[in-house]
C-alpha cells in the first residue's frame, strides 16, 4: 500500500479555535489496564489514532471485544482467552511493552516480543523484567521472546528506578494494583498521564497513592472492575499546534486542555515573543510580533522540558531571531528531524546531544520525510511557515499520534491537504 502524504502550501497564517485531542500517552496504558478489569469499560475522549486502532488489536487478539464510536472506546475484557501477543502486533508500537504487567497482573503469565514503533534509539526494557522479576516472576527473554510467568501471583516490594522511566512506572503500577501486598515504586515517573493512569485504576478499585509524586504506593486488591473514564487531554497535541501558530505569527485559541499541563513548555513559546493567556480550560496564543530566540533548552523527565516537544518547537524556532540551542538528554536519536529542516533552508547544527539553530527569515517548501511521530509534527509546523509547498511523506508515523491533523490545521486556516 502506497504511504500518504501531506501537501502544505505555507505563508498563512493560523486563525481560530480548536478543542484538543485526547492523550495518546494516557489512553494506550489506559487501554492495557481495562483488560485487569471484571466487566465493561468505557474510555471517552478516546483520540482516534493508529496506535489507539493497535492496542484494539491487540486486545482483541487476547480475547476482549472493543467498539469505537466517535471517540468512545468500550472495551469488555471477561472473553481473554490467551496470555501471549505475536510479533508482528507488538511491533506496531513501542508503548506495547505494558502489556506485561497488565497480562502478568491479571494472568500470572504472558508471551510477548520486543516492541516496535518509532526508532528514536534504544529504549532498554532491562528495567521492566528487573521490576518483574523483584515482583515474583520469571522471566525468560530469550531469541527475541519474552516468556514471564506468576505462578503463585506476583508480591509486592520496594522497586527503587535507576531513572524515572514512563514506561517501568506504568508497567510496574499494572503489574502491582493486583499483586499480594504492598508495592513502592521510588524515584518514579512524575508524568501527568502517569496521574490518569493511576486516577483511572482507583476508578476501578484500586489503591495507588503518590502519582505524580517521586514515590508511588500500591496496596494490592483481588479484582478490578470496569468504569467510565474521561481521558486527559494531550498536551504534546497542545505543544504541536502552538508551535504552528508561532511558525505563522498567527492567533489562536485551544480549549479542552488543562493550561497548568502545559507549564513544562510553555515559558519556551512567551520566551519566543508569544503572548499566551490561560483560563479555565483555554490557551490563548497570539504569535503576531517576529520570533525570539530562546537560549539553552534541555529535555529532561517531568517535570522538565518534555523531550516529546523538541522537534515540535525546533520548528518555530528556526526563523527566531538569535540563536537557540537544544540538549537532548532522552533518547539519542531524536534529531532525525533535521536534516530535513535544514533542506528547507534552517541553520541546524548537530554536535553530540546538543542542536544549535541560528535563526533565519525565511525558510522554504520542501519534499520532506516524517522519520518518526514528533519529527513528522515537526515537518507540518515548518510547512506552515515556510514559502512555498511542503510534501510531508510517510505520513503514517504522525498518525500514530495525532487525530486528523489535516483538518485542524485547515480549520484554522492552514492550506494542508492529504494525498
Amino acid at each position: 500500500m502506497k504511504s500518504q502524504r501531506l501537501i502544505i502550501e505555507g505563508g498563512n497564517a493560523l486563525s481560530g479555535e480548536i478543542k484538543v485531542q485526547g492523550a495518546k500517552n494516557s489512553s494506550l496504558p489506559i487501554i492495557a489496564a481495562s483488560l485487569m478489569c471484571k466487566g465493561e469499560t468505557v474510555l471517552k475522549n478516546c483520540p482516534c489514532l493508529t496506535d489507539t486502532y493497535a492496542s484494539c488489536r491487540i486486545l482483541t487478539h487476547l480475547g476482549c471485544t472493543c467498539r469505537f464510536e466517535g471517540n468512545t472506546l468500550t472495551i469488555k475484557p471477561d472473553g481473554i482467552n490467551k496470555t501471549e501477543i505475536p510479533d508482528e502486533l507488538m511491533r506496531e508500537m513501542r508503548s506495547s511493552i505494558i502489556y506485561m504487567g497488565a497480562l502478568l497482573g491479571r494472568c500470572g503469565k504472558c508471551g510477548l516480543s520486543f516492541p516496535g514503533g518509532c526508532e528514536l534509539g534504544p529504549r532498554p526494557i532491562d528495567m521492566h523484567l528487573s521490576a518483574m522479576k523483584k515482583m515474583g516472576a520469571k522471566v525468560n527473554d530469550e531469541y527475541g521472546t519474552i516468556e514471564c510467568t506468576a505462578e503463585h501471583g506476583l508480591k509486592g516490594t520496594k522497586i527503587i528506578l535507576k531513572y524515572p522511566s514512563v514506561g517501568t512506572t506504568e508497567n510496574i503500577i499494572l503489574a502491582a494494583v493486583m499483586a499480594k501486598g504492598e508495592t513502592i515504586i521510588m524515584n518514579a515517573a512524575r508524568e501527568p498521564e502517569i496521574m490518569d493512569l493511576a486516577a483511572f485504576l482507583n476508578k476501578c478499585g484500586g489503591k495507588i497513592k503518590g502519582a505524580g509524586n517521586s514515590t508511588i504506593v500500591i496496596e494490592g486488591v483481588n479484582e478490578l472492575f470496569g468504569c467510565t473514564h474521561y481521558i486527559m487531554p494531550d498536551r504534546i497535541a497542545a505543544a504541536t499546534y502552538i508551535s504552528a501558530a508561532a511558525s505563522t505569527n498567527g492567533e489562536i485559541s485551544i480549549h479542552g486542555i488543562d493550561p497548568a499541563l502545559c507549564d513544562s513548555f510553555m515559558c519556551v513559546f512567551e520566551q519566543m515573543g508569544c503572548n499566551i493567556y490561560v483560563y479555565d480550560g483555554c490557551i490563548y496564543v497570539n504569535a503576531k510580533k517576529p520570533l525570539k530566540s530562546v537560549g539553552k533548552i534541555i529535555t529532561l523527565p517531568h517535570p522538565g522540558f518534555p523531550t516529546d516537544a523538541q522537534a515540535i518547537i525546533m520548528a518555530s524556532l528556526c526563523k527566531a531571531n538569535g540563536i537557540s540551542i537544544f540538549e537532548e538528554t532522552i533518547f539519542e536519536n531524536r534529531y532525525r528531524h533535521v536534516d530535513s529542516l535544514v533542506k528547507m533552508g534552517a541553520d541546524i547544527k548537530v554536535i553530540g546531544k546538543a542542536a544549535i539553530i541560528t535563526g533565519v527569515k525565511k525558510i522554504y517548501g520542501a519534499k520532506v520525510s516524517a522519520t518518526d511521530l514528533r519529527g513528522g509534527a515537526a515537518m507540518a509546523v515548518a510547512g506552515l511557515g515556510a514559502e512555498g509547498i511542503t510534501e510531508i511523506t510517510d505520513v503514517e508515523h504522525i498518525d500514530r499520534g495525532y487525530e486528523n491533523i489535516e483538518k485542524v490545521l485547515t480549520s484554522m486556516g492552514g492550506k494542508i491537504t492529504r494525498a
